[in-house]
Order: C-alpha cells, then structure tokens, then sequence
C-alpha cells in the first residue's frame, strides 16, 4: 500500500468516523444515519454479486435494493441506531472470524501472509511470532465486539456512537503499534517503514 493510497484511505476513515457521529448525536439526521450504517454493506455485496455475475445482473439487483430502501426508510430511520450496532458489531466480528479462520489446519495466519507480502521469506521464528499474533489479533477483535454490543445495551448513544466512531480506532492502532514494537524487539531487523507499516499493519491485520 502506497503512502498516497494509505493516506486517501485513512482520510476516508477520519471521515466517515465523524459523519457516522453527527448522525447519531443529531435527531435530525436519521437519513444520513441510515445511508451511514447500510451503504458500505450494500456497496461490499454489490460489489461481491459483479464479481460472481455480470453488470446487468448487479445493475438490475442495485435498482431493486434502492427501491427497497427507499419505500422502507421511514422504518428504517425509527430503528437506525440497531442499523449501526449490526453494522459496527458485523464488521469487526467478520474481521475476527478472518484471523481465527486462517488458524486452522492448512491455513496460513493472517499476520503471516501480511509479513510475506511485506518481507518474502520468513524464518522459523518470524513464522511462529506471526501466528501468535494472529491469534491475538483474533481475541483483540472478538473483545471489541463483544465491547461495541456491550456498551449498546449500558450507555447512552451518543457515548456509544464515540466509542464505535472513534476509540475503536485509536485501540487497534495502538495494538498494532504495540505488535510492532513488539516485532523490532523480537525478531531479526527487517526494512521498515516506521509509521507506515504501523498504519498498514492496523488497517490490513
């Protein structure tokens, strides 16, 4: 991932972290809510279906689910904050079954496919480091779910909007900062690019 690429992406991010929080503090943005919390589910599963299929098939799917939507929006904005939780809670706990999955039985761990893009081979050490880390990706990301639908149920939205918006972010990078410290003091050196890789490596896995 180029410094372009990543800086356009995080930008992206800081973005949609801010808008999905205006919507969720404001009574009268329920329809920004609503596009927030469903938009990039319909955009990925759009995207997926013009992979399997071809354009008129996903530009015909598209307009029906627009007009779904549509005639569906005033009970849609009367039940948008669960919207955002199955959104919130979906997308990390997918992320969680992606790390846990690559542990099984003739899979290769996450962290260990990321270090290979990053590094080419590794040795024995760097292989056995990487899985633990995959693992501990895996628990970081189950206990934010689990978080993320926890403070749904005790807190009031807008503490909840902060934490999903916002402090989420700042504890994955933080783990990923800890992972790459972490890494530098345990493994052999290897060419880094600092903040970069740090930033790549807490958005990637």
């Amino acid at each position: 991932m180029s410094r372009r690429v990543l800086a356009v992406f995080t930008v992206i991010l800081i973005g949609y972290a801010a808008l999905s929080h205006y919507s969720n503090a404001r009574p009268d943005a329920k329809a920004l809510a609503v596009g927030l919390s469903i938009g990039p589910i319909l955009l990925i599963g759009l995207a997926l279906l013009l992979r399997w299929t071809t354009v008129p098939i996903t530009l015909g799917v598209a307009c029906l689910v627009g007009a779904v939507v549509y005639y569906s929006l005033p009970a849609l904005e009367k039940n948008y904050e669960w919207l955002d939780l199955v959104q919130q809670a979906g997308v990390y706990g997918l992320v969680m079954v992606s790390f846990a999955r690559s542990l099984w039985p003739g899979k290769t761990p996450l962290c260990t496919q990321l270090a290979i893009q990053m590094h080419g081979t590794l040795d024995a050490s760097e292989i056995a480091y990487t899985r633990r880390a995959t693992a501990v990706w895996a628990v970081f990301y189950l206990t934010l779910t689990i978080a993320i639908v926890v403070l749904f149920f005790t807190a009031p939205l807008k503490i909840w909007s902060m934490f999903v918006n916002f402090a989420t972010f700042g504890l994955i990078v933080a783990m990923a900062l800890g992972d790459h410290l972490l890494r530098r003091a345990v493994l052999p050196p290897r060419p880094s690019r600092g903040l970069i890789d740090v930033l790549q490596r807490a958005l990637l896995g």
